[in-house]
């Protein structure tokens, strides 16, 4: 079966002292890396991990997380990565509801670990790794695990739009064809070197194109945490190929102090995508990365990212537009009565091929009713020119993009409808220069009753992340509503984006 495990080990046995990952001042060969993976899984055996079961990974960025990864799935088991930027109730809830065995949470996290989960506290050393057994636990003698296509090899929990967080499955051929999809597409080779700079937890660090650049004998640069002139020294120092940002990372490099100081010349292109990508910001990546092209994409925790890409030469002749489908991915529009709409209609974007999810974990209820005919229906709105390149309009599931992660608006609804003072409420991302869309809480209060901001946040403290505690505040008298009574979001983003509001705000956060 392929596997990026397999792939390591291979490149281990092949050519050893081949460069797989940069991280701070270390650098990891392949053979290393194997070594390393194999001292991991003899530690998960003697905590009695076994195939089948649930490990999770509470942990930032570093070598250990990733050598975890590998681990869990030589002895079969299922890796879980966690936002580690949950609070204490959502992380309780996804253990739970996830069947976790094993939990490895860095030190500084040990906070948000809910009671009752057998858990590994993970250390730093000097160099900011983090510190597993190494070398004093026994690495394992067992062979691989022999997985099928079909063997679940991933859980990955993503924002709720209803009361909970949902478990998506990742089979090892899902991850196996999306591997191959982005190789194929970004035309990734041996000599190519990744900066992973986003969240590990997050499909967009690991998948797009991520560790697939591992099963072509490439070297991942990886940070433990972002910041834009370390990111810039990087892609100069190690010749950086290709990277991942979150539009607020891209954003963050291309206005840095320090860009002008690097020579950047060795980028080939930065994936993005989460947002429209203004002209403006195509043309402004182009004159800082001059060899670099900006690579607009789509994709879902569902689909291991990456849907769709911009391909060279078409970014302002589509401009609006997040690309064409991969080689194995099909796209099509799907109307309100169930009809599948043609060339130019706006309809549900829904998507089919070998690396979409097969389900959710534990809730066969969503599975069922997120699929049409095969189909996975994404929640969001958006049509197909006749070329086939993808237009997003509207956000069909009322998902708010703060700073790369999805902030689902009901979720943070229900918090704020615990709150005594509030009568109404509606949760609405309004454009953010930093954060791309700046969760902002639109309430009706009772007769008599008045809310503050620090208020508002003070109570989602416990509740909420802090990405999605609100960063805004406005009074209303009534919200906006159609004559069924649904909320009317997209009036309330069209009227406060054009300044009509009498709002509070956090400062810059």
């Amino acid at each position: 079966m392929v596997s990026v495990t397999a792939s390591v080990a291979w490149w281990a046995r092949t050519q050893p002292g081949r460069l797989a990952l940069v991280y701070g001042e270390q650098r990891l060969t392949y053979a290393d890396l194997h070594r390393r993976v194999a001292h991991s899984a003899g530690l998960l055996r003697a905590c009695g991990v076994l195939a089948g079961d649930v490990v999770a990974l509470l942990m930032k960025n570093s070598p250990a997380f990733l050598e975890l990864s590998l681990a869990i799935s030589h002895v079969g088991a299922v890796v879980l990565p966690v936002n580690y930027r949950l609070g204490r109730q959502e992380v309780a809830y996804i253990a739970e509801h996830g069947g976790v065995k094993l939990l490895f949470a860095d030190e500084e996290l040990m906070a948000c670990v809910p009671d009752g989960v057998m858990t590994v506290s993970v250390g730093l050393d000097a160099q900011g790794d983090s510190r597993l057994l190494y070398p004093a636990g026994q690495p394992d003698s067992h062979a691989p695990f022999a997985a099928t296509p079909d063997s679940l090899c991933r859980l990955m929990y993503t924002s709720g739009t209803t009361d909970h967080p949902k478990g998506v499955m990742h089979s090892y051929g899902n991850i196996a064809w999306k591997c191959m999809d982005h190789i194929a597409a970004l035309g990734i080779g041996r000599d190519d070197r990744l900066l992973v700079v986003g969240p590990l937890y997050h499909v967009g660090a690991h998948d797009l194109p991520g560790v697939a650049l591992w099963m072509v004998g490439g070297a991942l640069v990886l940070e433990r945490d972002f910041d834009a002139a370390r990111a810039l020294a990087l892609i100069e120092r190690e010749r950086v190929t290709g990277a991942w940002m979150a539009p607020v990372m891209l954003n963050r490099c291309l206005t840095s102090q320090a860009r002008s100081a690097h020579v950047l010349d060795s980028l080939k292109w930065v994936v993005g995508g989460g947002e429209r990508t203004p002209e403006e910001r195509i043309r402004e990546f182009a004159s800082v990365f001059r060899r670099a092209r900006y690579i607009d994409a789509y994709g879902l925790t569902e689909t291991c990212s990456g849907d769709t890409l911009m391909e060279a030469g078409r970014e302002i002749e589509k401009i609006g537009s997040t690309g064409r489908a991969l080689a194995h991915v099909e796209l099509a529009i799907l109307g309100d009565e169930g009809r599948w709409l043609g060339a130019g209609d706006e309809g549900e974007v829904c998507v089919r091929g070998p690396k979409v999810t097969r389900g959710y974990w534990r809730d066969e209820a969503k599975t069922q009713a997120s699929f049409h005919e095969g189909w996975f229906r994404t929640g969001d709105v958006g049509r197909l020119d006749a070329d086939g390149f993808l237009f997003l309009t509207d956000r069909k599931k009322d998902m708010i993009i703060s700073g790369g992660e999805n902030v689902a608006s009901s979720e943070v609804e229900r918090a704020l409808n615990q709150l005594q003072q509030v009568s109404e409420v509606a949760v609405i991302g309004l454009p953010d220069a930093r954060w791309g869309e700046c969760v902002t809480a639109v309430v009706v209060l009772q007769a008599g009753s008045s809310l503050t901001l620090d208020e508002v946040r003070s109570h989602c403290a416990d509740r909420l992340a802090g990405f999605k505690t609100p960063k805004r505040l406005v009074v209303r008298d009534a919200l906006p509503r159609n004559p069924s009574g649904k909320v009317l979001k997209r009036v309330l983003r069209d009227e406060l984006a054009a300044g009509d509001d009498d709002s509070c705000r956090l400062g810059a956060g």
